[in-house]
């Protein structure tokens, strides 16, 4: 397949791609940092301002799918984080359903599971208050893209702990709600995230869902 990866050089997005030309398919890498990237014949580097909705739809024409792994950068106020990750996700819908292609999946967090039926995980005491911000932010992809009848799109959401470790091909997929193992963590390496997110690109099953992955 012929993806296009929108923040390749992030700590999803690197994995994310490396899984995607690990399995064969062709990528444009998308990122504000080009030079990052790994030299592969399956790779092509593209530099892009993600608020750039114009220079954006030109990279995004003529692929099968769109993976949205974007982030604004680190050190942000909380609101400033919110308002420029609506900004780059309104972006990103647009110059998809502009180029013609219509698959968009999206990175998504763990703070918006449901710990119960109703009760998201960011709305309880336990969640560390130093991540509200980057979790509320995240959680209103979702609902931009809920908002889309025009495009195929699917949200997936890693466990709590999203960790540099084995990519084992071994985990569990859920719906809502937030999965927590048999040790009572919530759990997945950054690397099986990637499996799972490549995945649903070649097996969809999750369409106009939301979805989690952990062990």
């Amino acid at each position: 397949m012929k993806l296009a990866i929108i923040g390749a050089t992030g700590f999803i997005g690197s994995k994310v791609l490396d899984e995607a030309v690990n399995r064969g398919h062709v990528v444009t890498a998308i990122t504000r940092s080009p030079e990052k990237l790994p030299q592969h014949e399956r790779i092509t580097p593209a530099r892009a301002d993600v608020m750039d909705t114009a220079a954006l739809t030109e990279l995004l024409r003529g692929h099968d799918a769109i993976i949205h792994a974007y982030a604004p950068g680190r050190g942000l106020e909380a609101q400033e984080t919110k308002d420029k990750l609506r900004a780059g996700t309104l972006s990103i819908i647009a110059a998809t359903k502009a180029a013609g292609v219509k698959r968009l999946l999206a990175v998504g967090g763990a703070g918006s599971l449901e710990i119960r039926p109703g009760v998201a995980h960011f709305d309880t005491p336990e969640f560390p208050p130093q991540f509200q911000g980057g979790a509320r932010a995240t959680a209103q992809i979702k609902e931009l893209l809920k908002a889309e009848k025009d495009l195929d799109w699917t949200f997936l959401c890693p466990s709590t702990s999203i960790f540099p470790g084995e990519r084992t091909g071994k985990f569990r997929l859920g719906g809502d709600a937030l999965l927590i193992g048999d040790d009572g963590q919530s759990r997945i390496s950054v690397e099986d995230y990637a499996v799972a997110m490549i995945d649903e690109v070649e097996n969809p099953k999750h369409t106009g869902h939301r979805f989690t992955v952990g062990y």
